[in-house]
């Protein structure tokens, strides 16, 4: 699997599109349509993922559906192993930075897109509405049990793994 990091709007917002021969998954289409119909290039799009829906990740959401027609995978589908042709990943709940913040977790690659809600050495704000910094911390617990180490993909700035936040990430601490 191929990920390509699109940034986009003025808030650096990470759109990440997926890829596995001619088919793609998008996750988080951020605020610059253009750009990501560029990287799509004529590829077939199997669904739209979104690890929230501040306004910061869905910019391009409505304009993209009205062009592909492809389902979205959000807070609404159960926590449960989901396959979409080449692609298989789970849906883990972290609910802190938003009450709608899930992750998408590809275990064979062992790659997690956590959205806002860990950074590099930091955790996405729980002081926004629908924001809690006990819930916050219960995932990053529930985050903690994960046995591997997985590259984490957050909504901004630059990739992390499990271990390194673990070590490194004061929220790790509580």
């Amino acid at each position: 699997m191929i990920v390509d990091k699109l940034i986009t709007g003025y808030l650096a917002e990470n759109c990440y599109i997926l890829s596995k021969k001619n088919d793609i998954l998008i996750i988080d289409p951020g605020d610059d349509i253009k750009k990501i119909i560029k990287k799509i290039n004529g590829r077939n799009v199997l669904a739209i993922l979104i690890t929230h829906y501040h306004f910061d990740h869905i910019g391009a959401l409505n304009e993209l559906l009205s062009i592909y027609n492809c389902p979205v995978i959000d807070y609404k589908w159960k926590d449960k192993l989901i396959k979409i042709k080449d692609f298989s990943f789970k849906i883990s709940r972290n609910k802190g930075h938003s009450n709608d913040s899930i992750s998408f977790y590809f275990e064979k690659e062992n790659i997690m897109f956590v959205g806002d809600f860990i950074f590099r050495d930091s955790v996405g704000r729980w002081d926004l509405e629908g924001g809690s910094k006990t819930e916050l911390i219960k995932s990053i617990k529930k985050l903690s049990e994960i046995n591997s180490n997985p590259i984490l993909f957050p909504g901004h700035g630059e990739k992390t793994t499990l271990e390194y936040e673990k070590k490194n990430n004061i929220f790790f601490k509580y």
